[in-house]
C-alpha cells in the first residue's frame, strides 16, 4: 500500500511507480470515483473520442481519394462477404 500526504493546500502528489501502475502521463487526467464507507477508486480518464476526431483518424494518410461510388462498393462487398 502506497501512503500519500496531503499538503495545507489539500494537494497530493503520486509518486512516479502509482503513475506507471495508472498508465498516467503528465498532462493526462485521473478519475476519482467516491465510494462507501469513506473509500475512493482511482484510475486514468481515458478520452470517449468523438465523430469529429474518427473522421480526422487517417487524414494525409494516402493519396488516394475514393469516389462515393467506389466507397458504396466496398462497403457493399464487405457486408457480402466478397472481395
Amino acid at each position: 500500500m502506497t501512503t500519500l500526504t496531503v499538503t495545507a493546500r489539500g494537494q497530493v502528489t503520486f509518486r512516479k511507480e502509482v503513475l506507471q501502475h495508472l498508465g498516467i502521463k503528465p498532462g493526462e487526467k485521473i478519475e476519482l470515483d467516491l465510494l462507501p464507507d469513506g473509500r475512493a477508486a482511482l484510475r486514468a480518464a481515458r478520452p470517449t473520442g468523438s465523430m469529429a476526431g474518427f473522421v480526422g483518424l487517417l487524414a494525409g494518410k494516402t493519396a488516394k481519394v475514393a469516389s462515393l461510388e467506389e466507397i458504396n462498393e466496398a462497403a457493399a462487398s464487405g457486408w457480402a462477404r466478397r472481395r
